[in-house]
């Protein structure tokens, strides 16, 4: 299961990768934003992210305005590796290298075309493991730290 949220800016393509993903047969969490009512994109992404790191949810998809407040927030949850991708090479490569389980996508940047390739290839992408687990390791153990 995905878990979703976004902000207000966000929440267009929010329900249009809502569209995607339910041709798909994806099972998901919808957090909010459920309008496009101001609401603040901190607690959106911990929303969703609380979700990720208490396995009810394999990954998670957010969406801000530009995908960069939504993924700085979200990386504050111990446990998360997000990234804010708008090019299917980054988002295939932050699964295959660092195995990311959150996409931070901005609607102000790409459209909904763009969005779901991405929400594709990131959710259909698997971790490589060998040689990156190492810096998968680094980066918790770094987080671990604080």
């Amino acid at each position: 299961m995905i878990a979703l949220s976004s902000d207000h800016a966000g929440f267009p393509l929010k329900e249009s990768i809502k569209q995607f993903l339910d041709e798909k047969g994806i099972l998901y969490v919808d957090c909010g934003a459920y309008s496009p009512a101001s609401v603040d994109y901190p607690y959106q992404a911990k929303k969703a992210c609380d979700l990720v790191v208490s396995g009810v949810c394999e990954k998670a998809v957010l969406c801000c305005g530009t995908g960069i407040g939504i993924s700085m927030a979200a990386n504050k949850v111990r446990g998360i590796r997000a990234a804010c991708c708008s090019d299917y090479f980054s988002a295939k490569y932050t699964r295959l290298h660092n195995d990311a389980n959150v996409l931070c996508l901005g609607a102000r940047v790409i459209g909904p075309g763009a969005a779901n390739e991405l929400v594709d290839v990131f959710l259909s992408t698997a971790f490589e493991g060998g040689r990156h687990q190492k810096r998968v390791d680094q980066i918790t153990e770094i987080e671990n730290m604080q």
